[in-house]
């Protein structure tokens, strides 16, 4: 039996306070206290470090990447930041940033920095080793940018940069107190730097949602380091994870708003016919590796005798019928309810089974031609070597329901708008860095064009 990481390295590490979900009505008014490996004072004001560094710019108007000069010639937009910015979050005279009250900007500013230091510790205890930066050959460190008003956040070259919500009804949600929204970004820079950027002549459609699947796992894993949060979890649904629950619910805003979820019904042939947004495309592969994650809880529930086979059987089977759930919610609250502890330690040792075969899977992938099928292929590959098959067929299962390997993506129908995320305008790589990535006719033309509809202007 695998044994479960450790989330919290007490020993020399540097205390922060963090919400593990968005503090919106109805949820924990206070965040939780979390150690970071980095040793007690050796981060600095900021907070910064030698790895990144958090800027509260004041005066910022744009984000990184594409920008358009008076004449509307587009040019590229890197860091760092070198206007004004608000004095930074600093340390206790211990060296810690647990001291900070929530409703400020220096609150803020930690919360950001916590959060991606947080997710990153736990992301090389599964990699087994420092996860270098892709941007690491002209850029020593990753700036982290609150920019308040940009309605996205962005992990670009360079950067992280952290906007908010903007609801129709016009309440604002910083993303700055978002440890999803947060990880997610640090996920993309994860994959970015262990499988790296494919030439444009060679990406597959499904590296666009390969990309956010992966970044969604990243903020998954990740939020389940929180002991707060996997208690609430439990508690919520007893040990029944495809109830409405926070864990399958991502970048969640409120307790009845969010993004997107992880448990949903999607397949490859609903995107048959060509798809427009990668978050969208995403979900087929996300919804995979969540039911991955919910068949090795189970596994692991069964093989400590804390359920039955039955209820084994029977949550397999009829999980995607939701006219049996309160049958299967009445079986899960009456074995919970006879050994909460046991279902905690299997839901730590589930995590930390998919962690492990996650990092290592990214790590066998190449970015060229990437598709679905190869990320099922290594998956079984790494749980072949790692596990001896333990999990080859739950893995095929749920890879086949989802019809990957099955069906082709088609193409993509639109060009990327301002919201998407990895190769877009806001991830383009200089051609000095070595990368060799020149911007092509056709990605000018879509960064016009994306800079046209948001200004309203006709090409």
């Amino acid at each position: 039996m695998l044994m479960w990481l450790e989330s919290s390295p007490e020993r020399g590490g540097t205390k922060f306070r963090i919400f593990p979900q968005f503090p919106a009505a109805g949820r924990q008014a206070e965040p939780e206290t979390v150690w970071v490996s980095a040793p007690a004072g050796s981060i600095g004001p900021g907070p910064a470090d030698e790895r990144l560094y958090v800027v509260d710019p004041l005066g910022k108007e744009r984000a990184y990447g594409i920008n358009y000069g008076p004449h509307g010639a587009p040019y590229l937009y890197l860091p760092p930041w070198d206007g004004p910015a608000r004095w930074p979050a600093l340390p206790d005279q211990w060296g810690h940033f647990d001291h900070l009250e929530p409703g400020t900007p220096e609150f803020e500013q930690a919360h950001v920095y916590g959060s991606i230091r947080f997710a990153l510790d736990v992301w090389e205890r599964y990699f087994g080793h420092r996860i270098d930066w892709h941007f690491a050959d002209a850029f020593r460190r990753l700036e982290v940018v609150l920019l308040r008003d940009l309605d996205n956040a962005y992990a670009g070259y360079g950067s992280i940069e952290i906007g908010s919500y903007f609801a129709e009804d016009g309440a604002v949600y910083p993303f700055s107190l978002n440890f999803d929204v947060i990880a997610h970004e640090l996920g993309h820079l994860i994959i970015y730097g262990v499988v790296g950027l494919p030439a444009t002549d060679t990406i597959e459609g499904e590296y666009f949602g390969f990309h956010e699947s992966a970044a969604d796992m990243v903020a998954m894993l990740s939020m389940l380091h929180f002991d707060s949060e996997v208690d609430e979890l439990l508690e919520a649904s007893s040990g029944n994870l495809y109830t409405y629950n926070e864990l399958n619910r991502f970048a969640e805003l409120s307790t009845n708003d969010q993004i997107r979820l992880a448990s949903n019904p999607l397949k490859l042939s609903d995107f048959a016919d060509g798809w427009v947004k990668e978050h969208d495309l995403s979900q087929p592969l996300t919804g995979a590796l969540f039911d991955i994650l919910v068949d090795i809880f189970h596994e692991s529930l069964l093989e400590r005798g804390l359920i039955s086979p039955v209820v084994e059987d029977l949550a397999d089977r009829l999980q995607r019928q939701p006219e049996y759930d309160p049958a299967i919610q009445a079986l899960f609250d009456e074995a919970y309810a006879q050994n909460r502890d046991g279902f905690k330690q299997a839901l730590l040792e589930a995590r930390d089974v998919l962690g492990w075969l996650l990092a290592e899977t990214w790590r066998r992938l190449a970015p060229e031609s990437l598709n679905y099928d190869d990320v099922a292929a290594a998956l079984l590959t790494t749980d072949h070597e790692l596990t001896g098959g333990r999990y080859r067929r739950l893995i095929r299962v749920n890879f086949d329901w989802r019809e990957i390997g099955f069906v082709a993506v088609g193409p993509r129908r639109e060009p990327p708008d301002a919201r998407s995320h990895a190769f877009s305008v806001r991830t383009v790589i200089p051609p000095s860095s070595g990368h060799g990535r020149k911007l092509s006719y056709r990605e000018r033309w879509e960064a016009v064009h994306a800079q046209s509809a948001r200004s309203g202007t006709a090409i």
